[in-house]
């Protein structure tokens, strides 16, 4: 059976939302209503142990996709079952805790229709605590667009536009959502971002820790690494190997020149200990990062992957 195609998808991961999910369903498809557009809203239940599922189960609408995990498998993966069965030629997602504002899905609609592949909200004027969760937030945009060279004031907003065509190559893990307009930058997508209405929490509490800031920044060394190196990562290894080696082969030189030519005695230094480390780490590193070569080949041979992303072909 052909899939149906449809104008739009709205992705909503929920994790025991069950004073919200009602009110939030009645606002999208509100929304979604007026646009004159088909849809769909798949709503992601990431292991609720509350009434959340019984809820969404309960509602009559044709438009309505549900979506149970087995367990809770966090945030990135709950928008990865979304995405795996959307069939929206643009893909919104959002949170479901009612922060979001469904009233600001025309407006990353109409900016999106600029030319832009994927609009970014920005929680401008952000509701939340500003020690715990403004701050930090501010200070990750900043270190995540200087490392990816992607520009936005708020990654961890979660209301994003999205074209069907530059989310299909991308596999997401860990807490990789908050990188996805990185992430299609190299696959050449256009990035906007549009400040977005930001509601004070209403019900329950946020399923934010400041534990979650450690899988962030080790998730960003990982996108720094797919964005920067992943079709040569020969080149990131082998630049701190050869450095290693190189260091270390000039300290033992140094060292040997101290031994055969001006009789000292070297077995005691340190620094007899460094030059043989520093030797044998670039050696390593180097092993390394050919090992990684040929993994990388592995990679995108086995799959047919390509190491580009063409935009249009165009035959005259």
């Amino acid at each position: 059976m052909l899939e149906q195609k449809l104008d739009l998808s709205i992705i909503i991961p929920l994790l025991n939302e069950e004073e919200s999910v009602i009110e939030l369903h009645r606002q999208v498809n509100s929304v979604l209503k007026t646009l004159g557009r088909s849809y769909e809203i798949i709503c992601v239940d990431d292991g609720s142990t509350d009434k959340t599922a019984a809820l969404l189960s309960g509602l009559n609408d044709p438009n309505l996709v549900i979506i149970r995990l087995r367990r809770r498998f966090g945030q990135t993966a709950a928008m990865s079952a979304g995405l795996d069965h959307a069939q929206g030629e643009v893909i919104i997602m959002m949170d479901g805790d009612l922060q979001n504002d469904p009233q600001d899905i025309p407006r990353l609609l109409d900016k999106m229709q600029e030319g832009y592949d994927i609009v970014s909200g920005w929680r401008k004027n952000r509701k939340d605590a500003f020690i715990s969760r403004t701050l930090p937030s501010r200070i990750a945009n900043w270190l995540i667009g200087f490392m990816t060279g992607v520009k936005l004031h708020d990654y961890g907003c979660s209301l994003k536009a999205y074209h069907r065509d530059v989310m299909k190559d991308l596999k997401l893990y860990g807490e990789m959502h908050r990188f996805i307009p990185a992430l299609a930058s190299w696959y050449g997508a256009n990035v906007a971002e549009i400040p977005v209405t930001h509601h004070p929490r209403q019900f329950g509490k946020s399923k934010y820790s400041i534990t979650r800031v450690t899988r962030v920044v080790l998730d960003l060394l990982t996108v720094k690494f797919l964005l920067s190196f992943i079709t040569k990562p020969l080149q990131i290894f082998g630049i701190f190997g050869l450095s290693s080696f190189s260091i270390g082969t000039l300290i033992c030189l140094y060292l040997s020149f101290l031994k055969l030519v001006l009789q000292h005695q070297i077995g005691n230094r340190p620094l007899l200990w460094l030059g043989v480390l520093l030797i044998i780490v670039g050696i390593q590193l180097i092993i390394f990062g050919l090992l990684a070569e040929m993994l990388a080949r592995t990679y995108f041979e086995s799959q047919s992957k390509k190491i580009y992303a063409i935009r249009e072909v165009i035959q005259k």
